[in-house]
């Protein structure tokens, strides 16, 4: 059938010139054509006018065939429940048949059979590619494609499986039987997420690091979701068992600094011992949300790497990403995470990917989860390879391991092993999972444990004998019953692991740090000389003409000493590199800027070279900015991760517009605001999201500022709506200076980004430091005052557009800069000085049911209440409550917007 033919017989020209290429220079042609025309028999085979064997190249289509879709007949299911496909298989598709079986073909060679039988040749196939083991590489590129080859169809396997080996993978099954067992006993029904049935995830673990290790790995960092973590804390990460049974008894972390989470979504990390030295594990911390800290665990792997200074071979740590069937084919995190791999802004140098295929997500059968033939099909959006492994052969499993490490350190790319096993209980202890799969859990019910499957093996081999087996299992037992009653008599105070290694150094940060001013100031000669770095044009270096007029016009800002915004974000990434400090930013067109106002990197236009001036300040600090994937969720996930391991840098991530933030909701909710309440998990994470109401329709105008305010809460982030380039400046200053790390968010701005009066002086930058509230520019003496107006963002600058001829000492216009933590003391500071104050209101520019109304109205009314002036209660001017943020007509808007400043006029 033509459909199978991977040599066109009718096509032998070509392949004649490769004959006539391989006399000439053997070493000219790839090595599968060499070992194709090797040998006398294969010479002789050709006639006097070189007229090549068609059979020969029917059973080199064959072979072709079985290093393709030889996964397609393996013995992959332990259940046996899902059937290999062996009808494409018939030798008739490749114009062949059973009496071709004893005749010797030369090609064979290629799979070390020179000049052999058929059905040798055959034999061979099935060994190699339908075994409990099998490579799916098809879409991988060649020079992969035979790399994979030679290590399936090399006489020995690479990792040797010595009598010592086995002992230890048994080991490790025991343990993680044992541990299973146990808990399932002690505590009925109790969730735990339990990995049997695919109990070869251990030794898999355990062969990574020992495998790693002699290849210059020093650390690995795994990101799992619940399925098998307690084991994987237990006995792979060495976590105390002490703590886990305590956790399981109910004792947490304490409450009174922390809320903690389920066992289950905790991290560890650990060292442990191999003998090419010793290699650091870390266990990422997560939520519930399925495959949503596989961006994390990469940023993490970034941090890391660059720690290292590995940052061209990137192999000193390797991340580990461990799936469900379910979720890794159904969460479009993962296609995200993928799409970083081979980003220069993002890679790693390749992830490492195991699949726990227990053949089932949750209640949902494949047919139903996916429409592909395997989950780990999501590796083929970047060509990576897979190997299919069945999680019943734990030596196949562990081999898969060894091979992944390896093809990882050698060529920097993603890797996926597709464990598929089973799950022997349901989705957690509690659940019967034969109510929607009755037919496979009878079949579970009677299949033995990996443990028994491994241990009879090993006695028949006469590695060891059933009593050490016995033995040892029982000694394992004995052991968790011994820490279980001593846990009971005296629980282990549990403490959590924070401020170690490039925390060290660093705090939590507490209420009173945000009620005190904090030093950013920085003097003003170094700001001039900085800003020559921003002023002047790169030698030898074509500019577009418009750069050439911005830098131009960046010079006489200085000199007029009226700093943009532009220039005040730049100074202030400047000032941190000039001290020291390194910073990284990232996001869709963050180069440039949406709005085409940063201009941080400058392209040659005549060779498309890059030039960032910022670069060129502290050789020994980095100034890191990348354009971005088109992706919100993993991208930022991404920076959480590198935040959270590296306080050192001001990371920064920028979206497009702030609507789009939305988009990566999980990684907002779950971890940056979150994750040091849950997990005691710090970090310094900024963002910037355009936000503000300027006739561009609902999904160009809001950030959601509600939804950030509306998770603030135990001092747990920063919100802040800026109008000045100072205040830009010195809060990013702020963010790295201080010594405690918070999220800091930042409604940025579009239309002030050019506005005229939205700008600062280079004292403000030298001798100022950041404004929680800024009064109102042309009222000081507030003893009669009537009304107080406080607003935040672009809204202040409309209406004191409007009052410029209706200067009034009775009303006044203060931004609110900070949103949290609340800057109450400043707030209450303008109140105390107006004893005449009758009106006390909030404008903003959002609907009344979104922006900061709903947050600041509780804030405001205790505020009151404390000072003794109930009388005065907040009112709101504003647009109406709304489905949508914004209209979609540039007229309306502009008549909402106007009403809103003329309400406010009526004051002044």
């Amino acid at each position: 059938m033509e459909k199978f033919s991977y040599l066109n017989r009718n096509n032998l020209e070509y392949i004649e010139q490769q004959y006539q290429s391989f006399l000439n220079d053997p070493n000219s042609i790839e090595s599968e054509w060499r070992l194709f025309f090797e040998g006398v028999e294969f010479a002789q085979s050709l006639s006097k006018d070189s007229a090549l064997s068609t059979k020969e190249i029917d059973v080199y289509n064959l072979i072709q065939y079985y290093r393709d879709y030889g996964h397609l007949k393996a013995n992959l299911d332990p259940l046996r429940i899902a059937k290999p496909v062996s009808d494409n298989f018939d030798l008739k598709n490749f114009n062949l048949s059973d009496k071709d079986l004893n005749e010797k073909f030369q090609v064979g060679s290629i799979v070390g059979l020179p000049n052999a039988p058929l059905k040798d040749i055959i034999t061979k196939l099935e060994k190699i590619y339908c075994n409990t083991l099998t490579p799916h590489v098809s879409g991988c590129e060649p020079n992969i494609r035979r790399w994979f080859h030679n290590e399936f169809e090399q006489d020995k396997p690479t990792l040797q499986l010595t009598p010592e080996l086995k002992i230890d993978i048994y080991k490790s099954l025991a343990k993680t039987e044992s541990l299973e067992k146990f808990i399932h006993t002690r505590y009925v029904g109790t969730k735990r997420f339990s990995v049997e049935g695919g109990d070869a995830l251990l030794p898999m673990l355990e062969r990574a690091v020992q495998s790693g290790t002699p290849l210059g790995v020093k650390e690995l960092v795994l990101g799992m979701a619940h399925r098998g973590r307690v084991n994987v804390l237990a006995n792979f990460m060495d976590k105390a068992i002490e703590v886990i049974f305590s956790e399981f008894e109910g004792n947490t972390i304490d409450s009174s600094e922390y809320d903690g989470d389920v066992k289950y979504h905790m991290g560890y990390s650990a060292d442990k011992q191999t003998a090419h030295g010793p290699c650091h594990i870390s266990l990422a911390f997560n939520p519930s949300h399925l495959e949503a800290v596989n961006p994390v665990v990469c940023g993490m792997t970034r941090a890391k790497q660059r720690r290292n200074k590995d940052t061209e071979d990137r192999k000193t740590v390797i991340p580990i990403q461990i799936h469900g069937d379910a979720a890794v084919i159904g969460q479009g995190v993962v296609s995200e995470t993928l799409q970083l791999s081979q980003l220069k802004g993002y890679t790693v140098g390749g992830s490492v990917h195991i699949i726990i295929n227990n053949q089932v997500g949750f209640t949902t059968n494949p047919s139903d989860s996916r429409s592909t033939r395997y989950s780990s099909d999501i590796s083929s959006s970047i060509s990576s390879p897979v190997l299919l492994v069945n999680g019943d052969d734990v030596e196949a499993c562990v081999r898969a391991m060894d091979m992944a490490i390896r093809f990882r350190q050698e060529f920097k790319k993603d890797i996926f092993i597709d464990m598929i096993c089973y799950r022997r209980f349901g989705h957690n202890e509690g659940d019967e999972p034969a109510f929607t799969q009755p037919l496979m859990y009878n079949v579970i019910k009677k299949h033995p444990t990996l443990l028994k499957k491994y241990t009879d093996k090993l006695v028949s081999e006469k590695v060891f004998d059933e009593k050490f087996a016995n033995d040892f299992f029982k000694e394992k037992i004995d052991n968790l019953q011994i820490i279980l009653d001593e846990v009971r008599k005296n629980p282990p105070d549990v403490k959590p692991i924070a401020f170690e290694g490039m925390w060290k150094g660093l705090r939590r940060g507490k209420a009173e740090d945000f009620q005190k001013p904090f030093d950013t100031s920085m003097s003003k000669s170094t700001l001039l000389e900085l800003s020559k770095f921003l002023t002047t044009e790169p030698e030898n270096f074509e500019l577009h003409p418009k750069i050439k007029k911005l830098i131009a016009a960046r010079k006489s800002m200085v000199d007029e000493n009226r700093l943009d915004w532009a220039m005040g974000e730049l100074l202030s990434y400047a000032s941190l590199l000039y001290e020291g400090h390194s910073v990284r930013l990232s996001g869709q067109d963050c180069k440039r800027g949406t709005f085409t106002h940063r201009q941080a990197v400058y392209f040659d236009a005549k060779t498309g070279e890059e030039y960032c001036p910022l670069k060129h300040i502290n050789e020994q600090k980095e100034f890191c900015i990348y354009n971005s994937s088109l992706s919100e969720m993993a991208v930022l996930g991404y920076e959480y991760g590198n935040s959270s391991t590296d306080p050192t840098f001001l990371t920064i991530w920028e979206a497009q517009f702030g609507d789009f933030a939305n988009g990566a909701q999980v990684i907002i909710d779950q971890f940056l605001c979150s994750g040091e309440q849950k997990w005691a998990r710090m970090n310094g994470l900024s963002l910037l999201l355009p936000h503000g109401y300027e006739g561009q329709g609902p999904e160009h105008s809001s950030a959601r500022l509600e939804r950030f305010l509306q998770l603030c809460a135990q001092e747990n982030m920063q919100v802040c709506n800026l109008t000045t380039p100072a205040n830009l400046f010195h809060v990013f200053r702020r963010q790295i200076k201080r010594d405690f790390r918070k999220p800091l968010i930042i409604m940025s701005p579009k239309s002030l980004l050019r506005h005229p009066d939205v700008t600062s002086t280079i004292e403000d930058l030298a001798e100022g430091r950041f404004k929680e509230v800024i009064e109102d520019p042309y009222i000081k003496d507030l003893s009669n005052l009537e009304t107080l107006f406080l607003c935040s963002g672009k809204v202040y600058y409309d209406i004191d557009k409007e009052r410029a001829d209706k200067k009034s000492k009775k009303a006044a216009l203060v931004r609110v800069e900070q949103l949290y933590p609340w800057p109450k003391a400043q707030i209450a500071s303008f109140i105390n000085a107006a004893p005449k104050l009758k009106n006390l209101v909030w404008v903003q520019e959002e609907p009344q049911n979104m922006g900061a109304w709903h947050y600041t109205l509780p804030q405001l009314m205790t505020l009151v209440n404390e000072l003794g002036i109930k009388k005065v209660q907040p009112k709101y001017i504003g647009r109406t409550f709304r489905a949508s943020p914004a209209v979609g007509s540039p007229k309306i808007h502009q008549k909402e917007q106007s009403e809103i400043v003329n309400k406010v006029l009526q004051y002044f």
